[in-house]
């Protein structure tokens, strides 16, 4: 059985060492893990594998942790996947000049084809010596086998150029 966490709290506070040692003392094992400090914010995101009385029992010590710490906690029993689907891995890295809605016209645009993003990160920052906002994201993406990949690939780099986007996308070689 498994269990998704969410943890959001304050940078300052250690409570992902906290987490990590409740899992452990449960008997339970991390998939994987993902942390990331936003802001003043630090974001915690688990993939935790057990029996499930050991996964129940890390979901009552995490209320109890959650309310000590006075952090946000938000727990998820995924659905076993019982067909494991072929996707071809691809990064993408696009920069633009900040606009409102950048990131949400590249998400829409993948999930209108069908396309997983499977990791997004992405920042603003200043551009050196001018004082425009620039844009910078880098994707994960799984393409599933139906998708004519060439064609993808000149869809998006045309959306891209009525964007005003520079990108790139690649297939991982693993």
């Amino acid at each position: 059985m498994q269990l998704t966490i969410s943890a959001l709290g304050k940078k300052s506070t250690k409570f992902i060492a906290e987490i990590l040692s409740i899992i452990s003392s449960c008997n339970c094992t991390v998939q994987n893990i993902k942390s990331s400090n936003l802001g003043q914010s630090t974001a915690l995101y688990i993939l935790v594998d057990g029996n499930w009385n050991h996964i129940a029992k890390v979901e009552t010590l995490l209320d109890s942790l959650q309310k000590r710490l006075e952090i946000q906690i938000q727990t998820l029993r995924p659905e076993p996947n019982k067909q494991k689907p072929t996707y071809i891995p691809y990064s993408l890295e696009t920069i633009s000049i900040d606009r409102h809605n950048v990131i949400e016209d590249i998400t829409q645009f993948f999930y209108e084809r069908e396309v997983c993003i499977d990791e997004i990160n992405a920042t603003r920052y200043p551009a050196p010596y001018v004082e425009t906002a620039i844009f910078s994201s880098k994707f994960i993406l799984l393409v599933p086998p139906q998708v004519r990949l060439i064609m993808l690939r000149e869809e998006f780099l045309d959306f891209c150029d009525t964007l005003n986007i520079d990108a790139v996308i690649e297939p991982i070689k693993r």
